[in-house]
């Protein structure tokens, strides 16, 4: 029998949380945590622990927050670990070659994305947004490039029409533990087959900003629909009316087939609003008006009377 493996964890934001308790449950060591230094968060603006922090509190683990892993103080911190292997999940700080190389098995990512695809910031969301037919997890061997390293282990998953980016974060959270612990068994009996990635097949998932999110009616109905389901939970895809902007929480591709001019509001049903688009119609089914939490878009408009106004 192999030994269990002695592992430091590295991760930030929530989708870092269930595979870092994935680790604590299993016969493997969590011997360290590293995540981004406390910030400022909430309307008081204070000073709050990230998820995994929290997490690994919670289970007696020590945790590192170093604001750079590039001084010497911090990887003699880290190489004093002695660590067989460091699994990094949405960490957010770069790994120098030196700390790349100082576990036994070097450091082992998992990414949410059919490598060499969507390489980047955000990958779930792009690939919704460009009408990806599936998506999934690669467990990567880290070198020096951005979400270059070699596959190790790969899992699939479609993404479905009602899939947003809160639907497919967690689906692809639960697989990349899965694709994780296949990982760890491979590697403890040398039993692992890297694949190199096919530069011709790179795309890159830019970080979104908020720009972004709002809505061109000029655009088709099905972009524009992938757009709403992507920006779901942030930034949020939005329009203008009257001068504040109108989020957009929930839309899918109408049923109209009009040549009217677009972000015209042609009719309201309970199923929702539909609004003209540049090729056919959306039909938007769940609102948020400045100030105010998201409702059915039926009763938005229904109380401002929005047929035959235009939105944008």
């Amino acid at each position: 029998m192999t030994q269990p493996l002695k592992i430091i964890f590295a991760g930030t934001p929530d989708f870092s949380v269930a595979p870092l308790k994935i680790l604590v449950d299993s016969e493997h060591e969590v011997i360290a945590v590293y995540t981004q230094p406390d910030r400022p968060a909430g309307r008081g603006r204070k000073l709050t622990a990230s998820p995994v922090k929290q997490t690994a509190l919670e289970h007696d683990i020590p945790v590192f927050q170093p604001e750079s892993l590039k001084t010497p103080e911090a990887q003699a911190e880290l190489e004093a670990l002695q660590a067989d292997v460091m699994i990094v999940v949405a960490y957010g700080l770069i790994l120098p070659k030196a700390v790349l190389d100082m576990p036994k098995y070097g450091c082992l990512n998992i990414h949410a994305s059919l490598l060499p695809r969507w390489r980047g910031a955000a990958p779930i969301q792009r690939a919704i947004q460009m009408g990806d037919a599936e998506t999934g997890v690669t467990i990567m061997q880290m070198d020096v490039g951005l979400d270059t390293g070699d596959m190790l282990t790969i899992l699939k998953t479609p993404i479905m029409p009602e899939d947003t980016a809160q639907t497919l974060h967690d689906r692809l959270s639960s697989l990349g533990c899965d694709a994780l612990m296949t990982t760890l068994s491979d590697l403890r009996v040398g039993n692992l087959s890297p694949v190199k990635q096919d530069e011709r097949q790179v795309t890159y998932a830019e970080k979104l900003n908020k720009a972004e999110a709002e809505i061109d009616w000029q655009a088709s109905a099905q972009t524009l629909a992938r757009q709403v389901q992507a920006f779901n939970p942030w930034p949020v895809a939005f329009t203008q009316y009257q001068g504040q902007p109108l989020r957009i929480w929930q839309a899918e591709v109408g049923d109209a087939s009009t040549q009217k001019s677009p972000g015209l509001v042609i009719s309201v049903s309970k199923a929702g609003m539909e609004v003209a688009t540049g090729k056919g119609s959306l039909l938007i089914t769940q609102v948020q008006p400045s100030g105010k939490k998201a409702m059915p878009a039926y009763d938005f408009a229904q109380a401002r009377q929005l047929t035959g106004q235009t939105l944008g």
